[in-house]
């Protein structure tokens, strides 16, 4: 016979679990107890919430489920902003958190919370354990909910008792009968797709997160050639395609880029592939779809129609469905449509607004300059990382990691922990901001344990900027609430960690010092004075068509 925490752990080691991510507590301690004995790498954060982050930049940048262990009561629930982020994301997570025992659940006893109540809107699926025999098969059922279909987080919740107790653990395949994800498309749907996408003159490629989840770059690429179509990305789909292809137009929506926006506005075809149409997106939902058809391809029903209406919706893995459709396929071109792509990518290159000495702007360039070709990018919320996710370049695969559905501030360091944990050969740069940064800078500690070799550029301009910029737009510039007279100085916080730190006052000197911060082993802090009434722009006010763009 085993314990229940035994089990749990040979389960973790069942599904290929190399390490997780975790903070200890009474209630989990029969598992933390027999995770230290164990081969699995343990990294301890420095709070919960960066334990999720932490496991969805690992979760992404690996394809595997990212692991986190916490225990009951106010470990459980800070866990719960990385949980939602995880779920808006559709980002593949297995969360272990500690209960008190069977006979105190529901007595309000110390350090109990009722986590699956609160985590039920947020997570794909959760349990709650209460009898030690089950958890080899709630564990295995867990990974395979996480990892396929729409990906998402999926919380077991262990009472102590439970992994206190004795069992056989014994293994079960996992049968879900009312959980069978669709996988391949319709044949009836991809005909009639074919077809519509023959006589289209004008096609775009609408590339979101699906992508990003399938690990479907390839076929994306090889669909677009074939169709001889343009592609633009949702936040979640940057790095669906490499943004130096002369087919990609980069990220479209609120803050997308000009040739974007139009290309969205004037295609005849709209090829909507694992995105949502999050309001980000379509803005004004009246005119979105005006004179275009719609082929929307996504692994969640939910998500077709729900908020703009399909001609030809495809249930299907995004690979899957895209391999077959370039299998039923004629090729065609199209040249006049291609031409005015190759006409908005020249005149509205990533750089266009840098003619104002903007320190942004100069920052992105700089990178896109210095940074090797396979650097991973992760960010924080903010102007930051819009001005990253609209003049970044980065190639097809996963290096671009962001909160986009919850907008999480705090989320940019522990994932480029996480992310650097899943991909140590690669260089991983975190872009934030000096409200973002001040969220989770805790986890330097982490970073240290780990001896990470990270980048941290901090966009410092003493202010919310993001809320500042909303403010110009919609409250008459009653900036009320944002400034950040208090900040620390950041390169000392930095150098407490025993980590370098460079300060950048003036664009000019943003490549020389950016160059030797890269260059520089380890950790390094790289703090860039940026000029608080500095925007990102393009922008679509409230109401307006994607194609009703502002530049000040």
């Amino acid at each position: 016979m085993k314990t229940g925490a035994e089990v749990v752990i040979e389960a973790l080691l069942r599904n290929n679990t190399e390490l997780v991510f975790s903070y200890p507590g009474g209630a989990i301690l029969p598992v933390y107890n027999a995770l230290g004995k164990s081969p699995i790498k343990n990294v301890l954060v420095r709070q919960e919430q960066g334990a999720a982050h932490a496991a969805s930049g690992y979760a992404r940048v690996t394809g595997k489920a990212g692991v986190v262990i916490a225990t009951s009561g106010p470990g459980a629930t800070n866990l719960v902003t990385g949980i939602a982020t995880a779920n808006m994301d559709s980002i593949p997570l297995v969360l272990i958190t500690g209960q008190v025992s069977t006979n105190m659940i529901g007595t309000d006893a110390f350090q109990e919370t009722d986590i699956t109540g609160i985590t039920h809107p947020i997570t794909k699926h959760n349990y709650l354990v209460k009898n030690s025999d089950d958890l080899a098969e709630v564990i295995d059922e867990a990974f395979h909910i996480a990892t396929t279909g729409r990906k998402g987080p999926v919380l077991i919740d262990i009472p102590k008792d439970v992994a206190a107790g004795k069992t056989k653990g014994t293994v079960k395949p996992v049968y879900l009968p009312s959980y069978q994800p669709t996988v391949k498309g319709s044949m009836r749907q991809l005909k009639k797709a074919a077809a519509v996408i023959e006589n289209a003159k004008k096609p775009l490629l609408f590339a979101g997160g699906g992508v990003m989840g399938s690990g479907a770059q390839k076929e994306l690429a090889a669909f677009a050639d074939l169709i001889d179509a343009a592609v633009c990305t949702s936040l979640m789909g940057i790095g669906s395609m490499d943004t130096k292809s002369q087919r990609a137009l980069g990220l479209t929506g609120l803050h997308g880029r000009t040739g974007a926006n139009l290309a969205m506005s004037e295609c005849d075809l709209l090829i909507a592939v694992g995105c949502r149409f999050d309001d980000r997106v379509t803005l004004n939902h009246s005119g979105f779809a005006t004179a275009k058809k719609i082929i929307h391809i996504d692994i969640d029903p939910a998500e077709i129609g729900k908020n703009i209406g399909a001609n030809i919706p495809i249930v299907g893995d995004v690979a899957a469905v895209l391999a077959d459709l370039t299998a039923i396929t004629n090729a065609k071109t199209n040249p006049d449509w291609m031409q005015q792509v190759a006409t908005w990518r020249g005149q509205w290159p990533p750089q266009a607004a840098a003619d104002h000495n903007s320190m942004a702007y100069a920052i992105t360039a700089a990178l896109n300059r210095l940074a090797p070709k396979d650097v991973i990018y992760t960010t924080d919320v903010g102007q930051h990382q819009m001005f990253a996710a609209q003049n970044l370049e980065i190639e097809a695969g996963p290096h671009f990691l962001t909160s986009g559905g919850l907008g999480t501030m705090g989320y940019g360091i522990p994932a480029a922990i996480g992310a650097k944990l899943g991909a140590m050969k690669q260089t991983v740069i975190a872009i934030t901001g000096d409200g973002s940064f001040q969220m989770n800078f805790n986890e330097l500690g982490t970073a240290r344990d780990q001896n990470l070799d990270l980048k941290i550029v901090l966009f410092n301009n003493a202010c919310l900027g993001m809320v500042r910029q909303l403010q110009h737009h919609y409250s008459e510039d009653d900036y009320f609430g944002i400034d950040l007279p208090g900040n620390p100085d950041f390169g000392l916080i930095a150098q407490a960690y025993g980590f370098a730190a460079f300060r950048i006052e003036k664009s000019k000197d943003v490549l020389p010092v950016l160059e030797e911060a890269l260059q520089t082993p380890g950790t390094v802090l790289i703090d860039c004075r940026v000029c608080k009434e500095d925007m990102v722009f393009p922008i679509v006010l409230n109401n307006q068509p994607l194609k009703n763009m502002i530049y000040e």
